[in-house]
């Protein structure tokens, strides 16, 4: 019997961009190494799941980051929500592209990881101070399954500082 999440994935792989590593624009391929190396710096001693997160700023400087979990969970940071807190306090906030990877402590993936609800906010925020749709990287462990998508696609009608009326443009 198939899954509800393998239908979901099946799905959405057909509308969105999926490919090999060899298929990748180099600015992908650059991206998502970063990513992977970031990944071996994951703080999980509960989960073991590592996940490394590379941003591209417009200016063409790559922030990474992983995640950090926490004996309080509720206090444990993705890396994607991390790398954008990287970013900022770099003065950085306007974005091309992000990468996403992750492993478990003990297995490669076999599907692609995405960012969660949280990161996927945090990035829509982040595709309207660039005024992009933020092109995201997302592959497995070994990086033979890669899916390009936009934030757009991964949170259709998100909400955002444009929706609150909010000119955010002095932040750019």
């Amino acid at each position: 019997m198939i899954s509800f999440n393998d239908k979901v994935r099946t799905r959405l792989e057909k509308t969105m961009n999926s490919m090999r590593f060899d298929e990748l624009p180099r600015k992908h391929q650059e991206l998502l190494g970063a990513a992977a190396e970031a990944m071996e710096t994951a703080y999980s001693p509960y989960s073991g799941f590592c996940v490394g997160t590379a941003l591209r700023c417009q200016d063409g400087t790559i922030v990474t980051a992983s995640n950090v979990e926490n004996a309080a969970y509720g206090s444990t940071i993705c890396a994607e929500r991390m790398a954008l807190g990287r970013a900022n306090a770099r003065g950085k906030r306007r974005f091309a592209a992000v990468a996403v990877i992750a492993r478990g402590r003990d297995f490669p993936t076999r599907e692609v990881t995405s960012p969660c609800g949280a990161c996927r906010q945090m990035l829509f925020e982040a595709a309207q101070l660039s005024e992009v749709d933020l092109e995201i990287v997302m592959a497995t462990t070994n990086q033979d399954k890669i899916v390009v998508a936009t934030i757009g696609e991964l949170l259709p009608l998100g909400f955002g500082p444009d929706d609150l009326g909010v000119d955010i443009g002095r932040y750019r």
